[in-house]
């Protein structure tokens, strides 16, 4: 039988600790004890139009869910070592807020935490707005729908990421990462996706300087490029791009089809480098270049 705590306030060590079928609504989690591991152990719980201000409040919970509930920036490293848990219409404001978690889905709410969702799997934010200085370091199985990032060193060491319809307002993105897919959305950072293996860009606009380089299995379909100069380097790709590139620069293998290239640089290559550059038709006539030179 499920139990109901409502219009309460704790602050002690452990306050509702290994709770069992709570219900728990309209309670507060502060006061003066500034104590920690509140919800600590919990299994079934549902949490509505709650607040927290304490440290720690659930760690190693199993099945959650998170209505209108408002965690502050004192709410530090607040869902660890969880399963199965719904965040919803909610604010995480405290640093670490989700580590080493699995199964959890944040849908319409905001996050503010500088390091979001590390060594975690199967992990969903959809119409979320989310500010992370590193966002989901060294993950599994992650799906982003219709989200709103700033950060600056984002998805690294992460495999098998979707991102769909989502604004990325980041800078050196996805390095070291494994097949990540990005449909439909707008990239924008500095030196995006260095050392990456199996990423597909589709449908996106990609801004900011010396993207894609050092990658292996890059694909761009119907993509545009914003501001990119010296793209592509020591890259294995094959990119379709629609408009302007900056600059491209020793891409190592594969084709790179653009309206315009403003440079094609090919210069003191540390590797063979044989990708070939192809602007589309303008006028009746195909212009191709293409390097076949050999550098050590």
């Amino acid at each position: 039988m499920r139990q109901l705590v409502e219009n309460k306030q704790y602050d002690e060590e452990r306050a509702l600790y290994f709770s069992q079928g709570y219900d728990i609504k309209n309670c507060t989690f502060a006061g003066p004890a500034d104590g920690e591991s509140v919800l600590k152990e919990s299994r079934d719980i549902t949490l509505q139009d709650c607040s927290f201000s304490l440290r720690y409040p659930l760690w190693h919970v199993k099945g959650f869910s998170m209505e209108h509930v408002e965690m502050d920036e004192k709410t530090r490293a607040a869902i660890w070592y969880a399963d199965n848990g719904v965040i919803k219409n909610s604010t995480l404001g405290g640093i670490k807020a989700v580590r080493e978690c699995s199964h959890i889905v944040v849908e319409n709410s905001r996050v503010v935490s500088m390091e979001f969702g590390w060594k975690s799997n199967n992990i969903m934010l959809k119409g979320t707005e989310i500010e992370s200085e590193y966002i989901f370091m060294d993950s599994r199985d992650v799906k982003l729908d219709h989200v709103t990032m700033r950060g600056k060193y984002s998805f690294q060491y992460m495999e098998n990421l979707e991102i769909v319809d989502s604004v990325l307002d980041t800078k050196d993105a996805f390095w070291h990462s494994k097949n990540v897919t990005v449909k439909n959305s707008v990239v924008k950072g500095e030196y995006l996706a260095w050392f990456s293996d199996g990423l597909t860009l589709i449908d996106c606009k990609i801004i900011g300087t010396q993207p894609l380089c050092y990658c292996r299995n890059l694909k761009l379909i119907n993509c545009t490029m914003e501001d990119t100069d010296l793209a592509f380097e020591y890259s294995d790709v094959e990119a379709d791009v629609k408009g302007h590139i900056v600059s491209v620069k020793n891409p190592k293998s594969g084709t790179i089809t653009a309206d315009s290239v403003g440079e094609i640089i090919r210069e003191n290559p540390v590797m063979e480098c044989n990708g070939k550059v192809v602007l589309r038709e303008k006028a009746n006539e195909s212009k191709e270049w293409e390097n076949v030179k050999k550098c050590v």
